[in-house]
């Protein structure tokens, strides 16, 4: 539906007749969840990864229409910049030697698209943040030319009511100011998603907000923002600042971000969307008058709660709830929105089978993580790991069953204890054990080596800085060592920091 909106708005509904149908959107979804009437799950995994345009010289190229055209294949697809593009992977079953066939999948489609984007003087990087963007190309002018955008950006500017406000603090300090959501567009990511039966949600949602800081600390990617050194993993202190349509008098009133980690544990799936509806307003009240939700669940039909799914697209929760109809069955997916891009396919099917595996173990765990951590510190540890990446100090419940809290350093919590539970769920997703401890050894090579790609941006930054090289000219040396090593394709963890000789300069 939200793909049908036009940009001047014609498609947006009366507010009353709106919030009357999200009213029994989740009334239905609600009889949807206790009459269990959800497909039955296939161990399904899917994955997009959000990609960066550059030029040769590694600054953004803004020409994601011109290269989309090249590609000409479904499975890639605007983003909300014109430096960026978006690759989707098709539903895989989580079993086998699936983590390997999605990385040789990954790698094809990708050779692919780097090919016709060499034909107009672009390539494709995979990071969390480009270092080489400057505030002057997160501007309204280089949102891509699709009407949602427009109408998004249209409605949350006019929520704002006025110039957004970036104020960063990490190793350094960035403040300043946006007419336009455009600086969102500066946040690639990753998007894992597991379909789940509703009486299992809240236990993997649970699990999957637990884990979100140990993917940070082990997978952060994002450290500079506009030629600043911030957090080791920027993006969601951007993502929400770049989305936050809250008026000072607003925030200070207690109204949640629309990028939020959330405040509490979950007992169902419910419980997200009605949060969703209760602490948001809507961005685009568009209603489809062709779906009595209601009638159709009453006659046995499968409501496909447009103004629900709508409404729920734009919260931008770091594991957020999905519904959707599909192959004839609705079903619910978690999403995970927490890792940043690359740095290349192998670390990025990495993070994936650190995911999956650790998320099943620790859903399926007679005492789970969230009944002894509590919410606020699960949300502190998010923060920690955002700032500090991998040299973080996590809190975490003690093992055993003495109980209580202790301190921690994320790579020892990783190596002791989480690497085992992710190969045990590994080996409950029946993944070839070749793919468990491949894929998990590039995690435990990061521990080893205290080396992501936020590590690797930062050390070698300063290697060019210590090397004579002003601040911009460094970014975009290091910009255009990492586009090489990504390309190549060996893990993070093994790229030498620094440059092969006097390239640099």
């Amino acid at each position: 539906m939200g793909e049908k909106v036009e940009a001047d708005g014609s498609g947006l509904s009366d507010r009353q007749k709106y919030r009357e149908k999200m009213r029994q959107c989740l009334t239905v979804l609600g009889r949807l969840l206790e009459e269990e009437r959800f497909d039955r799950p296939k161990n399904l995994m899917g994955l997009e990864i959000e990609l960066n345009l550059t030029g040769s010289d590694g600054m953004p190229r803004m020409m994601n229409a011109e290269v989309l055209k090249r590609i000409s294949s479904a499975d890639f697809q605007t983003e909300l910049g014109m430096f960026n593009l978006e690759v989707n992977v098709a539903p895989h079953r989580l079993d086998g030697r699936v983590f390997d066939q999605l990385a040789e999948e990954l790698r094809a489609g990708l050779g692919y698209a780097q090919r016709k984007a060499n034909e107009v003087d672009a390539g494709i990087v995979m990071i969390g943040i480009l270092p080489t963007l400057g505030q002057h190309d997160v501007v309204g002018e280089n949102l891509s030319d699709v009407d949602r955008y427009t109408l998004l950006n249209h409605q949350m500017v006019a929520a704002r009511g006025e110039d957004f406000t970036l104020d960063i603090e990490g190793v350094e300090r960035l403040t300043a100011t946006s007419s336009s959501i455009a600086p969102e567009a500066a946040c690639t990511s990753v998007q894992l998603h597991l379909q789940v039966r509703p009486h299992r949600f809240a236990d993997v949602w649970n699990a999957a907000q637990a884990v979100s800081a140990v993917q940070i600390a082990m997978g952060a990617n994002a450290p500079f923002l506009f030629g600043k050194e911030l957090w080791r993993e920027s993006r969601p202190p951007l993502f929400e600042q770049a989305t936050d349509i809250r008026p000072p008098e607003l925030k200070a009133q207690g109204v949640r971000p629309r990028a939020w980690f959330g405040e509490r544990w979950i007992d169902s799936a419910y419980d997200l969307f009605e949060e969703n509806l209760r602490y948001h307003s809507s961005l685009l009240p568009i209603v489809d008058d062709e779906e009595d939700p209601k009638r159709v669940l009453d006659e046995g039909g499968l409501p496909k709660l447009q103004e629900l799914v709508l409404h729920n697209g734009t919260v931008y929760r770091w594991n957020r709830p999905v519904y959707e109809v599909a192959d004839g069955a609705p079903h619910l997916r978690v999403e995970n929105r927490v890792l940043p891009a690359g740095p290349t396919v192998t670390d990025v099917v990495a993070n994936a089978a650190f995911y999956y595996g650790l998320v099943r173990a620790l859903a399926e765990d007679s005492r789970p993580v969230w009944g002894r951590l509590p919410f606020e510190v699960a949300a502190q540890n998010f923060e920690t790991a955002c700032r500090y990446g991998i040299e973080c100090e996590l809190r975490w419940p003690r093992p055993g069953r003495g109980g209580g809290i202790t301190t921690v350093p994320a790579v020892k919590l990783v190596r002791d204890e989480l690497l085992p539970l992710a190969a045990a769920g590994l080996d409950a997703w029946n993944i070839a054990p070749a793919d468990r401890d491949f894929y998990l050894g590039v995690i435990e090579g990061r521990c080893k080596r205290r080396m992501n790609g936020a590590s690797w941006q930062v050390d070698t930054y300063h290697r060019a800085r210590d090397a004579g090289l002003e601040r911009e000219p460094a970014l975009a040396a290091m910009t255009r060592r990492y586009s090489e090593l990504m390309h190549g394709g060996e893990p993070v963890h093994t790229w030498p920091v620094g440059f092969p000789g006097p390239s640099a300069k």
